[in-house]
């Protein structure tokens, strides 16, 4: 191996080391839009990278580590969630259009009475949908350049290179406008309330249509000349307590841009692998001790909001919390801590014990300690 070549360059090699990270015959579980977000949300997170770059059940493996999570959707949101969106598609999406236009595209002649171009996107398996969707949205280019015809593409489905395999990706839709543009359309069922939403809830919406986005560009890079992929999308939620539908416009370019790189880091997961021991396997199958073991073998970068996007979140918080890091304090907190990487060593900074006194960070604590004690002293 010649210096600085990756040990699993070529991907026959790769992808059999990923398999045999996964155990024996277990198929690998596909990556969504929204692993790829939260993949994106915590770039610095190994664990998080290599497992999800082998397609590791990560709900199984924290079951099998004692630390399993309440994840995902209630059904009563799932349906709720399902409901609303019918409603916005309905009428052959008259009404999504006209929030796509009224929020984005203004100068755009409306839609005709009997809405929007709704190509059929039915085809067999995922690969067979992205390749119906592609020449979809090539018909699409193709007609608002004859025409200036608006088109409607619910649910198609997108595929990404990650790790050296294609993802496909589920828009809830995408529109194509008459200039020949391209916008991604979220639809959520958190609510707008007096124009606005949880800003949480909006920034994930962001990252998730972030990949969408990137996926888009990978299918528009194709075309000849390639359509513009627009870096505002349609985020769609009920307003206020009711079911009629809302819409804001959101840029993603910071989002798209951070996921960029971290899937540009994700597909050199062949050097985190090289970095485990040989045999080491995440199979849930495995003695509980010796998986721990090699879970904790691979670094973790746990953070709070990891409870809201990751299925191992449980365990790393159990662990970051027995090994005393500042980063269960949130990643604000670990930002203005600088060097100090654990909690005793900010409190020995704090109390004059440890720490250099012209470092900032351990001047704050110092300071702060002042107060807190003069405020006792008050008391």
């Amino acid at each position: 191996m010649g210096q600085g070549e990756a040990p699993y360059g070529d991907a026959p090699a790769l992808r059999q080391r990923l398999a045999e990270l996964r155990g024996p015959g277990v198929q690998a579980k596909p990556l969504d839009a929204r692993a790829l977000a939260a993949l994106a949300a915590n770039p610095g997170c190994e664990r998080r990278a290599i497992l999800d770059g082998a397609g590791v059940d990560k709900t199984a493996l924290a079951s099998a580590l004692g630390a399993p999570a309440p994840f995902g959707q209630s059904q009563f949101a799932f349906t709720r969630g399902h409901a609303f969106e019918a409603r916005v598609k309905g009428d052959g999406g008259a009404e999504l259009l006209r929030l796509v236009r009224e929020r984005l595209d203004p100068s755009a002649p409306e839609p005709p009475p009997g809405g929007a171009r709704l190509p059929d996107l039915a085809a067999t398996g995922p690969q067979g949908r992205a390749g119906r969707t592609a020449l979809a949205l090539r018909e699409a280019a193709a007609a608002a350049e004859a025409e200036g015809a608006w088109t409607l593409l619910d649910h198609p489905m997108l595929a990404l290179e990650v790790a050296g395999t294609p993802a496909f990706l589920e828009p809830d839709a995408v529109v194509v406008h008459p200039d020949g543009t391209w916008t991604v359309v979220e639809i959520k069922s958190f609510p707008m309330l007096d124009g606005s939403a949880d800003a949480a809830k909006v920034g994930a919406a962001a990252r998730q249509a972030a990949v969408y986005v990137l996926a888009l560009e990978d299918v528009a890079a194709r075309l000849d000349p390639p359509p513009r992929v627009r870096h505002r999308i349609l985020l769609v939620c009920p307003k206020d307590f009711s079911n009629l539908p809302t819409a804001s416009a959101v840029d993603v370019r910071k989002q798209r841009a951070v996921t960029a790189r971290q899937l540009g880091r994700l597909t050199r997961v062949e050097e985190i692998a090289a970095g485990l021991a040989p045999g080491a396997c995440f199979s849930p199958e495995l003695p509980a001790d010796l998986l721990a073991e090699t879970v904790e073998s691979v670094r973790a970068e746990y953070t709070p909001e990891c409870l809201a996007t990751c299925e191992l979140a449980f365990h790393c918080r159990a662990r970051a919390r027995a090994e005393g890091t500042v980063t269960v304090l949130g990643r604000s907190a670990r930002a203005e801590l600088g060097e100090l990487a654990a909690v005793e060593a900010v409190l020995a900074a704090a109390h004059g014990e440890a720490g250099d006194a012209a470092d900032p960070a351990v001047a704050a604590l110092r300071r702060a300690a002042r107060l807190r004690e003069e405020a006792l002293a008050c008391r």
